[in-house]
């Protein structure tokens, strides 16, 4: 029986452990012992979504998780770095653990895919794969299905855990495009920003050559950092574009709303830090993408949202 530990108590990873549970699998959820949300969850073992029976183990004590033969990681994507910085300080060995990145961005200082990252933290470990797709927290918990795709250059490991993870729930594919797979997921959340937008400014038609013209964009970033551009039109980054850039739970569809209306929020909209990250791969690669940067310049007050609408209506 595969035995999990999902690191990471936010919406995402509790929903993931929530999953995990569901299969019947032993699990443990990990999170941090100075989060207050966690501190409820602990005593409480529940949150405002999931709620989790006696047989999940749930602790502050990261020795513990990582005891667990898979682990499953779900943080903030901008935070990782110093995650498995702070990992490797404390002599934890991550080389020989089955590692599952359940999380999305591009490191906004270097550019670089959250496997590279750990890449270069834990370089000798073979068993690493992402796990991205459609999916909101409501709706799975609901029972809707969906389908999500698991990717990794470990053909084998791959398999393997679409095997063991898929169910009526979540049909888990592989993909066959680690980059692609990876560039997709992060930047679908840089266009639920643009969707947030155009939904504030009661533009919603526009949805659609956001879409269109969003993922020709998105398939060119893919082909500069040595990926398929045919991924950005599967499941890791069109795909999911009904969960970010429609449903009213997408935290990027809500964070680029509040860009127009100026409503305060309390969360981390991941779009963001991905934003930052394609002006600069950009700017580096010499990459024109015109949807992207206007997004970026909107989320830093750079250029209203009307003058980037009435720009990109210019261009031919």
């Amino acid at each position: 029986m595969p035995k999990f530990a999902v690191l990471g108590a936010g919406r995402w990873g509790t929903l993931i452990a929530w999953y995990i549970n569901k299969l019947g699998y032993d699990l443990i959820l990990w999170g941090r012992k100075n989060s207050e949300k966690f501190k409820n969850l602990m005593q409480n073992r529940c949150n405002s979504s999931v709620c989790f029976g006696p047989e999940v183990k749930i602790t502050d004590n990261l020795d513990l998780a990582i005891l667990q033969e898979y682990i499953i990681i779900s943080i903030n994507a901008q935070n990782f770095r110093k995650f498995l910085s702070d990992l490797r300080e404390n002599n934890f060995d991550l080389n020989n653990k089955k590692i599952i990145l359940c999380m999305k961005g591009i490191e906004e200082s270097t550019g670089k895919r959250l496997s590279e990252i750990f890449g270069e933290f834990f370089p000798e470990n073979k068993n690493l794969a992402v796990w991205v797709g459609p999916g909101h927290v409501k709706s799975l918990m609901s029972g809707i299905p969906t389908c999500m795709i698991i990717d990794s250059e470990n053909n084998k490991f791959k398999s393997e855990l679409c095997e063991i993870l898929s169910s009526k729930l979540i049909k888990c594919f592989k993909g066959d495009d680690l980059i692609g797979s990876e560039t997709g997921a992060a930047c679908k959340n840089v266009l639920g920003i643009g969707a947030g937008i155009l939904d504030a400014m009661d533009m919603q038609a526009l949805k659609g050559p956001l879409m269109a013209l969003g993922s020709r964009e998105v398939s060119k970033l893919i082909e500069s950092m040595g990926g398929k551009k045919e991924s950005a039109f599967g499941l890791c980054h069109l795909g999911d574009f009904q969960a970010t850039l429609f449903s009213y739970e997408s935290n990027n569809r809500k964070f680029g709303e509040s860009l127009i209306t100026g409503e305060k929020i309390d969360f981390i909209a991941e779009g963001v830090g991905t934003a930052n990250a394609i002006h600069n791969i950009c700017k580096d690669k010499n990459l024109n993408l015109p949807i992207c940067e206007e997004i970026y310049k909107i989320i830093h007050k750079e250029t209203s949202a009307e003058n980037s609408i009435d720009y990109l209506f210019s261009l031919n």
